[in-house]
C-alpha cells in the first residue's frame, strides 16, 4: 500500500499542497525514519520508568567526552543572526500569520504545535500560508472586506516553522493504513514547498524542534534533515534548527543536543511552561519534595530554574549558538489599562533579566509586546541602525557552573499548594482544552495567550496533587478525587455563565470529562492532546 490521503481537499487550494510530489516525498521520509521514531519513543518510557525507580536523573556519563570538547556549531546564516524578537503564533488562519510576518518581530514561530490544533484543515492551511509568503503572495481579506496584506516598507519576520512533537500521529495520512507521523508530515510538506524559495528569497528552511527527550531524537532529527536536503537537491547546512530545552531530561543533554545537530543548529530556546510540566510528568511518582506550588507562584527567579537559564546560555554560548528566552504571553486590555500597564512592566522586567544574563532574544505573543522586548534587547545590543550588534555570542559565562542537584531542587521553588491554585488550575485546563476542540490552539484567558503547554502543567498539576494527597494551606483540605471532582464541576459551571449555550455544549461539556478522565485516572496521561485529537 502507499500514502493515502483521507479527506484530500479540507480546504480551497489544498491540492497545491497535497501533490503527488509532495505525497511522494512524505511516504520517503516515513518509511525510512518512523521506526526510529517509534523505538525512540519506546526508549523515552524506559528511562522514565528508571528514574521513577531510581529517583535520580544525571548528566549522561557516555558523552562526557562531547560536553569537555572543543567544538562548535555551524556559523549563522545572515538572516539569523539578529533574533532579539521573535513572534509566536499559528500560521493559520492566514490573517494571523500575516499579522506575525508584518509585527516588526526579527522571526516569526510559525507554529504547526502547541499553538495549532491539528485538524487536517489547519495543517494544510499553515503550510500553504507558508508557501504563500514565502512567494510573497499571502493576502487576506475579511468577511468585512478589510484587507491584509505583507507590508513593503520595512522586513518581513524571518519564519521559523515548528513541526508537531514526536508523540503526535496525523491520522489523515495513512501509510500502509496506519497513521502517519504529526512531525514528519509537517516538516516533509513544508520543506517540500518551501525551501528553495526560502533560500532564492536569501534565507532558509528554518524549524523549532519541541519536546525532545534525548540527544539521540536530535540525532535523528539531523538524520532527517541531510537525507531531505540530498533528495531535493537543497544544498547540504540550508536547514537550520532552534531546539527547544522544554523537558527535563534535555536541561541534562544541551551540548550533546546541538553536536548532534551541529551542521544545522541554530540555538536552544527556555521553553517555561513544558519545562514544568515535564517535571511534574517525570517526577510525578517522586514524592513530596517534587511537588511544584501553584503554577502562577513558579517564577523565573526561582533557584532551580536559574540554574536552568543559567546552563542554557552558558552552554550555547560556548558552542556559536543563540540563546532564546522564553514567552512573553500578556495580551494587552484597552478596557483595563491599569491591567495591561502593569502586566507590561512585568514583561519588560522579564525580557531585561534574560538581556542581562546573555539571551540573544526572547518571544512574545502579541504584536504590542514586540517593541517592548526590542527596546530591552536594543539597550543591551545597542541599535542595529548605529552600529548595535546583533547578538551576544561573544558573552561567554565562564563562571556558570550548574550541578544535577541544583536542576532537580524543586523546593527552591518555594510557595504553596492552594485551593484557589487548583481551582485556576481547573479553570485553565478546561478553558484551553475546549476552545483547542473548536480548532484554535492559540486561547486567550484573561489577558493571556495560552497555548497547549499551559494546559498540560495544570492538568498535570492536579494529577500529581490528588497522588500525593496535598494539603492546601488556604482551605487545610486534602486534595482527592472527590474534591478535584467537586472543584471541577464548579468551574465548569462557571465557565457554563461565560459562554453561549451551544459553545459549552460542544466544546465545554467535552472538555470537562476529559479533564476529569486524565486528572482522576489512576495512570497518568502522557500528553492532554493525544487523547484531545480523538475528539477533533
Amino acid at each position: 500500500m502507499a500514502l493515502t490521503v483521507t479527506d484530500p481537499r479540507p480546504i480551497e487550494r489544498a491540492e497545491e499542497i497535497l501533490t503527488p510530489k509532495a505525497l511522494a516525498f512524505v511516504e520517503e521520509l516515513h518509511r525510512r525514519f518512523a521506526g526510529t521514531r517509534t523505538e525512540l519513543l519506546a526508549a523515552r518510557v524506559a528511562k522514565r520508568e528508571e528514574v521513577a525507580r531510581t529517583g535520580r536523573l544525571d548528566f549522561l556519563p557516555e558523552t562526557q567526552d562531547i560536553r569537555d570538547g572543543d567544538w562548535k556549531v555551524a556559523e549563522a546564516p545572515a538572516a539569523l543572526q539578529d533574533r532579539r524578537v521573535e513572534m509566536t503564533g499559528p500560521a493559520s488562519p492566514a490573517k494571523m500569520a500575516i499579522n506575525a510576518l508584518n509585527s516588526g518581530a526579527k522571526v516569526w514561530l510559525a507554529d504547526l504545535e502547541d499553538a495549532s490544533t491539528p485538524t487536517w484543515a489547519n495543517v494544510i492551511d499553515a503550510i500553504l500560508n507558508l508557501r504563500d509568503a514565502a512567494q510573497g503572495t499571502l493576502s487576506y481579506t475579511s468577511p468585512e472586506g478589510k484587507e491584509y496584506r505583507l507590508r513593503t516598507d520595512a522586513p518581513l519576520a524571518v519564519v521559523v516553522a515548528r513541526p508537531r512533537g514526536w508523540h503526535m500521529d496525523e491520522r489523515h495520512l495513512l501509510l500502509d493504513g496506519e497513521p502517519t507521523v504529526g512531525a514528519l508530515v509537517d516538516f516533509g510538506l513544508h520543506f517540500f514547498h518551501v525551501a528553495k524559495q526560502l533560500l532564492l528569497n536569501g534565507q532558509g528552511p528554518y524549524y523549532y524542534l519541541p519536546k525532545m527527550e534525548s540527544h539521540l531524537e536530535a540525532r535523528l532529527w539531523n538524520d532527517i534533515f541531510v537525507f531531505a536536503q540530498d533528495f531535493l537537491g537543497v544544498p547540504q547546512g540550508s536547514i537550520r534548527a532552534t531546539m527547544l530545552i522544554e523537558t527535563i531530561p534535555a536541561a541534562f543533554e544541551m551540548d550533546e543536543f546541538l553536536y548532534e545537530l551541529r551542521d544545522h543548529a541554530s540555538g536552544l530556546n527556555a521553553g517555561r511552561w513544558d519545562y514544568l510540566f515535564s517535571i511534574v510528568k517525570y517526577f510525578r511518582d517522586a514524592g513530596e519534595s517534587f511537588i511544584l506550588p501553584d503554577r502562577a507562584s513558579v517564577v523565573m527567579t526561582a533557584p532551580f530554574m536559574r540554574a536552568y537559564t543559567e546552563l542554557l546560555v552558558k552552554t550555547c554560548h560556548k558552542r556559536g549558538a543563540f540563546a532564546m528566552g522564553g514567552m512573553a504571553a500578556v495580551i494587552p486590555n484597552r478596557r483595563e489599562p491599569e491591567v495591561t500597564a502593569q502586566a507590561f512592566e512585568k514583561v519588560r522586567a522579564d525580557k531585561t533579566r534574560e538581556a542581562n544574563d546573555g539571551f540573544d532574544g526572547s518571544w512574545v505573543a502579541h504584536p504590542d509586546l514586540v517593541s517592548t522586548c526590542r527596546e530591552v534587547f536594543d539597550s543591551v545590543l545597542g541599535d542595529p541602525a548605529n552600529g548595535g550588534k546583533p547578538n551576544q555570542l561573544d558573552k561567554q559565562r565562564p563562571e556558570v557552573s550548574v550541578t544535577a542537584e541544583q536542576l532537580l531542587d524543586i523546593s527552591s521553588a518555594g510557595g504553596q499548594v492552594t485551593e484557589a491554585g487548583l481551582r485556576l488550575n481547573l479553570y485553565v485546563a478546561v478553558a484551553y482544552t475546549a476552545v483547542w476542540l473548536s480548532g484554535s490552539g492559540a486561547v486567550a484567558i484573561h489577558n493571556l495567550m495560552e497555548d497547549a503547554a499551559t494546559a498540560e502543567i495544570s492538568r498535570s498539576q492536579v494529577w500529581q496533587q490528588i497522588r500525593n494527597k496535598s494539603v492546601l494551606a488556604d482551605t487545610g483540605n486534602t486534595v482527592t478525587r472527590e474534591l478535584v471532582t467537586k472543584i471541577l464541576g464548579e468551574e465548569t459551571d462557571r465557565l457554563r455563565g461565560e459562554v453561549d449555550a451551544e459553545s459549552f455544549e460542544k466544546f465545554y461539556e467535552p472538555a470537562s470529562r476529559l479533564i476529569a478522565d486524565i486528572c482522576l485516572s489512576e495512570d497518568y496521561t502522557d500528553f492532554l492532546t493525544t487523547p484531545a485529537y480523538e475528539l477533533v
